[in-house]
């Protein structure tokens, strides 16, 4: 290990994936995945991680430093080592690894591939986003597209020959989508509209890895009404492409600014005008005022996906401050204090690095596991032929989607912060890699709709579905999870803890319902950012009482190599030091949540 050469915690990522959560024996029995075996699915990490290591890390210190430029006709050029690098990612198919075999994919479980995702990820967040994005927009096109162009276009951006975008934000709308102004107007032609607007903060709206870039775009047709209920969404390319995709010419869409960042700089965050310096065509997907119900299937996925970014600065900033930790000498040991003689000790010697360290291990390791499990949910989701199994699948990933999003990119900047920390002066110079990570990972808890916005999914719409049967369905599981724990060796205590926890945010949940129901809806909304991250605290809690389940029963029967009895040991000890030191935080949002303090409403206030 070393402080700035990225690495991934390949014990780890296996652990979750097979001893958890059972990747094989979860999907084996789907005729999907009826081939997926153990060997395989190391073989193929195996390999990732050399890709990620080798091909796609080393480019990440130019992404940084260089970003992107752009030209006076629109076109953006991506730092000169990024090509080589993403001929290495789409000639070994990772782009496709999930995707659809009738496609060109490779067919592998999702679940899977969001392993092998956080990665490569990891090695260079503003690498990923290219791929990522494009594979959001392609499972767009699957839903919703016809057969014709379904064929033509997804073997192109599952091989990562074209890619792809989402074009929804307009400057002085932003999360207000409805108020967007984009125009779509028939051009006479079946299907196709005339598109004439302007998005702003386009993730990879334009670059030259690719000879294509299908842009998905929301408009509004004419004598559409104002608001969501008006919006209408098209496929527009950049090049026009004929029945046999051979390209054309150049479509209106052009790029008029680069935006200036904080980080991800490798990522081209772009201004993009259509129709403003040649006609932009564009094909209307779906029908007429069907965009945000066709936009949100990818937006949740988009979700998902920033859910593993915050995962992997968390986890990538981790391992560069344990490294770091334990190679940076540094004063002499607590019981030495005052004694100028005594020898100097590593850093990781020191109660409060060990703390830090400790915190960023437990978070890290159990985001892990509650982001792998909600892809192996969609696995089962899309497979189950078994309608209850199905639909309760369903109702965990509708549940957790935001939970994900939101907790998992908030607390894996808290966790690179905290790594940064660990580092004291030498991580805020460019010096070591930890710094960038910061930078990199803040954005997660912005786009694809800000943290606030997500709490508010969270409790204004996932916790009322149904009179609340995704979140009774989720408090079951979790009770039968809790109690099978507690029957293992030692355990009883740490669970009865987490039980608790889980009650109190029932209770919560309750009190808010209440308020709704009453009427005081900005009372209810008010907490929703508290009850999400009182949500994921009691649920990386339950993460962390079934790995430490798992690692009992595993140091209960034997047999294990030292550096194997150590890494389960570690499992405990996270339940304990969780338990003790962030649980607690949950039934202290718990009163807050309960105090009706609603002090920031006050018109004396920001006025």
């Amino acid at each position: 290990m070393s402080a700035t050469t990225f690495t991934a915690d390949l014990r780890d990522i296996r652990f979750a994936l097979h001893e958890h959560l059972d990747i094989v024996g979860q999907l084996k029995r789907f005729a999907a995945h009826a081939e997926l075996d153990r060997d395989s699915i190391d073989a193929m990490l195996d390999e990732g991680y050399r890709v990620a290591t080798e091909a796609i890390a080393p480019i990440n210190v130019d992404a940084d430093r260089l970003g992107c430029t752009l030209d006076g006709d629109g076109n953006v050029t991506t730092p000169a080592s990024f090509k080589a690098a993403w001929d290495t990612y789409r000639n070994g198919g990772w782009g496709a690894l999930s995707a659809n075999p009738e496609y060109g994919g490779l067919g592998m479980p999702h679940g899977f591939d969001v392993a092998v995702g956080e990665v490569l990820t990891g090695a260079s967040v503003a690498f990923a986003m290219f791929p990522g994005l494009t594979r959001g927009a392609a499972s767009l096109i699957e839903h919703y597209c016809s057969e014709d162009v379904k064929r033509l276009v997804l073997p192109k951006m599952f091989s990562g020959e074209w890619t792809g975008t989402m074009c929804l934000t307009e400057a002085g709308a932003g999360t207000d989508v409805g108020s967007n102004r984009a125009k779509a107007t028939p051009s006479g032609e079946d299907g196709v509209y005339l598109i004439e607007g302007e998005k702003i903060f386009i993730s990879c709206g334009d670059h030259d890895l690719a000879e294509n870039i299908i842009h998905l775009v929301l408009a509004r047709t004419p004598g559409s009404p104002e608001g969501t209920k008006g919006l209408s969404i098209f496929l527009v390319p950049k090049f026009e492409f004929d029945a046999a995709g051979n390209l054309g010419r150049r479509n209106g869409a052009y790029v008029g600014k680069i935006e200036h960042k904080m980080g991800i700089h490798g990522s081209p965050t772009c201004v993009v005008q259509f129709g403003d310096r040649a006609p932009c065509k564009g094909w209307l997907i779906g029908k007429e005022r069907q965009g945000m119900e066709i936009m949100f299937l990818m937006m949740n996925e988009a979700r998902l996906e920033v859910g593993v970014q915050g995962l992997v600065g968390g986890a990538s900033a981790y391992q560069y401050a344990l490294a770091y930790a334990k190679d940076r000498v540094q004063g002499v040991s607590v019981e030495n204090f005052g004694n100028a003689a005594a020898p100097k000790v590593t850093i990781n010697q020191h109660p409060d690095v060990r703390r830090m360290l400790l915190w960023q291990k437990v978070h890290v390791e159990t985001m892990r596991s509650l982001v792998y499990k909600t892809g192996i949910r969609i696995d089962i989701m899309r497979h189950a032929t078994d309608a209850d199994e199905q639909r309760a699948a369903k109702g965990y990933v509708e549940l957790m989607t935001p939970v994900v999003k939101a907790y998992c990119s908030d607390k894996g900047f808290e966790v690179a912060v905290t790594a940064l920390q660990t580092f004291g002066g030498y991580g805020y110079i460019g010096e070591y890699p930890v710094e960038q990570v910061v930078r990199d990972t803040k954005i997660a808890s912005i786009y694809e709709g800000t943290n606030g916005v997500q709490a508010m999914d969270l409790l204004g719409r996932k916790m009322t579905k149904g009179s609340g049967v995704l979140f009774m369905n989720w408090l079951q599981e979790v009770s039968t999870a809790l109690e099978a724990a507690k029957a293992q060796a030692g355990l009883a205590e740490l669970v009865e803890g987490v039980d608790k926890a889980k009650d109190a945010l029932g209770a919560a949940a309750m009190h808010l319902g209440g308020l709704g129901m009453a009427g005081n809806l900005k009372g209810a909304m008010l907490q929703a950012t508290n009850f999400l991250e009182m949500f994921g605290n009691v649920a990386l809690a339950v993460e962390a009482v079934e790995q430490a389940s798992v690692a009992s029963a595993a140091l209960a029967a034997g047999g294990l190599s030292d550096d194997d009895a150590r890494f389960y040991k570690g499992k405990l000890l996270n339940l304990r030091f969780y338990v003790h030191n962030v649980l607690p935080r949950a039934i202290a949002i718990g009163r807050i949540i309960r105090s009706g303090d609603d002090s920031c409403m006050d018109d004396v206030l920001f006025a």
